[in-house]
């Protein structure tokens, strides 16, 4: 029985000093398995910050690309304003040459045929003289059309504005069907885009192509007509009004212009 008391005390002795080493074991295992966590969210942070980095260079590739894109449209539209003095080579021959060549193809009779018939010269006795709203002095010295025209259209090239818009105004009055009446049309519409005042450069632009169809600046008329419903924000209007451009006067000046505002116009709507 002493046998048996020993025996049991051995077990219970080799019970006692196990318990430690199990306790141990758990211990460490918890230990393992913490560290290993903390190498897993390690780990996921720092693929994060990965994608954090990437992010930050597809933003900073994003704003060069939309500040390149910015400073491209400020060009367009500074190019679009300016062009009145560089849309067409001919320009220089029509306006800036001697009397003769400037005069649009007209046959040489047709500024005295106004003059003829009797009813037109009745008429314009009982109308009322002219209101000048530029500069009275200016026009009232000039005594013929195409020095009163030159009066308006230097006033244009000066960069003077509003008094060319005057000037037009009053040698159109003066000379309503004269044979500068087309050009003074085209550039009072142009004095007009100059100062953005576009509603109006609208209006007379639409005048000149209402007139004068076939006059030589009536691809530039509508060409201006569709950048002007731009500037008034008719986007749709002025895309129809410029992809008329290309399609009615192929392989000029004016379509050229029309197709590189239309680039810039569906390059603008597909970044929004």
């Amino acid at each position: 029985m002493r046998l048996g008391i020993k025996l049991m005390l051995v077990v219970a002795a080799a019970l006692v000093a196990a318990a430690p080493a199990h306790a141990q074991r758990q211990s460490l295992a918890d230990r393992v398995g913490s560290l290993e966590q903390q190498m897993y969210n390690n780990s996921a942070n720092q693929d994060l910050l990965n994608q954090i980095n990437q992010l930050r260079q597809q933003v900073t590739s994003l704003q060069a690309s939309i500040e390149q894109l910015q400073h491209d449209n400020a060009q367009l539209k500074q190019t679009a304003q300016d062009q009145y003095l560089d849309l067409d080579s001919r320009l220089n021959r029509l306006e800036g040459g001697s009397a003769a060549p400037a005069l649009p193809a007209v046959p040489a009779s047709a500024p005295k045929a106004p003059a003829a018939p009797v009813k037109p010269a009745a008429a314009a006795t009982s109308e009322r003289p002219p209101s000048v709203h530029g500069d009275p002095g200016s026009l009232a010295v000039t005594g013929d059309e195409r020095t009163s025209y030159n009066v308006a259209f230097d006033a244009l090239k000066a960069g003077k504005y509003d008094d060319s818009a005057q000037l037009f105004l009053s040698f159109l009055e003066l000379y309503p069907n004269g044979v500068y009446a087309p050009n003074a049309l085209y550039w009072l519409g142009e004095s007009y885009y100059a100062t953005r005042n576009f509603p109006m450069a609208e209006s007379q632009f639409r005048e000149l192509l209402s007139r004068y169809p076939t006059h030589d600046k009536a691809a530039g008329g509508l060409l201006k007509v569709g950048l002007s419903q731009y500037g008034e924000g008719k986007v749709d209007q002025a895309q129809q009004t410029l992809e008329t451009v290309v399609a009615q006067y192929p392989g000029s000046d004016a379509a050229r212009t029309a197709q590189d505002r239309l680039q810039s116009i569906r390059l603008g709507n597909q970044i929004r």
